[in-house]
């Protein structure tokens, strides 16, 4: 019998989901959006997050139309691969014995980073089969599906061995889910002194309550931002101290302003995100910490 948790070889493993779980899920599952899609094309690294660092702004000056398109895609790809290269630096010191676990996983660029960063193996996850089975096809076509692997599994309960990972993360996948049982579940799959990583869209809570801007965002992805302190208050109550905090919102902002630019990968969001940065009341944050 199959169960949610059964990890043997070649069965499937199904998660226990809420409503809103099997809202998210359709959501994803329906998603061909290009601005996810064209930048993965590049290199078959598909990413699911935004992106960070200077932009090259002569792009905006090719006159060539066609051209002008595939070098804003290119470029923004360069930024959000930046972005993942910069979470990625932050698991180590990692070998290609250990495993990593990638929360909310989407196409599978996370993982596949990592592993090319360390060698190590991974394992992912998302509430989206069609993501899941899109990230394993990707990691048979590089060869390394013995190494990187990607499951359709509820990340706050993942069945997966207590104490089997040497490091995981949450690249913008937290506001899906609540913060204590993400956390929990982080803990228990880290060994003693393992390292867990996450860069977030967090509302500033010395704002105030969250802005219109933040609300429009969670309409716009159907999830629920949380406000930047409640992620200290439940790393603390879950065994995961912070040796590192950044805050990365000015170095995000170039990613939008590009992105805002492209009118064949905007989705309608990006002045919102270019508001909520520049007034304050939305901040993109990194925060490291050691499973003690």
């Amino acid at each position: 019998m199959t169960t949610a948790h059964d990890t043997r070889p070649g069965l499937v493993s199904l998660p226990t989901q809420s409503v809103y779980q099997n809202r998210v899920a359709d959501y994803w599952n329906a998603e061909e959006n290009p601005v996810n899609l064209d930048l993965g094309k590049i290199d078959d690294l598909y990413h699911h997050h935004y992106g960070i660092g200077e932009a090259d702004w002569s792009v905006l000056d090719e006159p060539d139309p066609v051209l002008r398109r595939d070098r804003l895609t290119a470029e923004l790809h360069r930024l959000e691969h930046a972005q993942a290269e910069l979470l990625a630096s932050k698991l180590g010191p990692l070998t290609a014995e250990d495993r990593v676990f990638d929360a909310g996983c989407g196409r599978g660029g996370g993982s596949v980073t990592a592993h090319l960063r360390y060698g190590c193996g991974a394992d992912g996850v998302t509430l989206s089969t069609k993501q899941a089975d899109f990230a394993n096809e990707q990691a048979r076509k590089r060869g390394i599906d013995g190494k990187v692997r990607y499951h359709h599994r509820n990340m706050l309960d993942t069945g997966f061995e207590t104490g089997a990972y040497a490091a995981s993360w949450n690249n913008e996948s937290t506001m899906y889910v609540e913060l204590d049982l993400l956390f929990a579940e982080h803990a228990r799959l880290l060994r003693r002194g393992g390292r867990y990583v996450t860069i977030t869209g967090c509302y500033n809570d010395t704002y105030g309550q969250a802005s219109r801007e933040v609300s429009l965002i969670n309409a716009h992805y159907i999830c629920d931002i949380h406000p930047r302190s409640e992620y200290f208050r439940a790393m603390s109550r879950n065994r995961l101290v912070p040796v590192h905090v950044e805050d990365l919102t000015q170095t995000a902002i170039p990613y939008w302003d590009l992105r805002s630019r492209a009118d064949h990968l905007v989705t309608g969001i990006e002045e919102t995100f270019l508001t909520a940065y520049r007034n304050g009341s939305f901040q993109y944050l990194m925060i490291v910490a050691d499973r003690v």
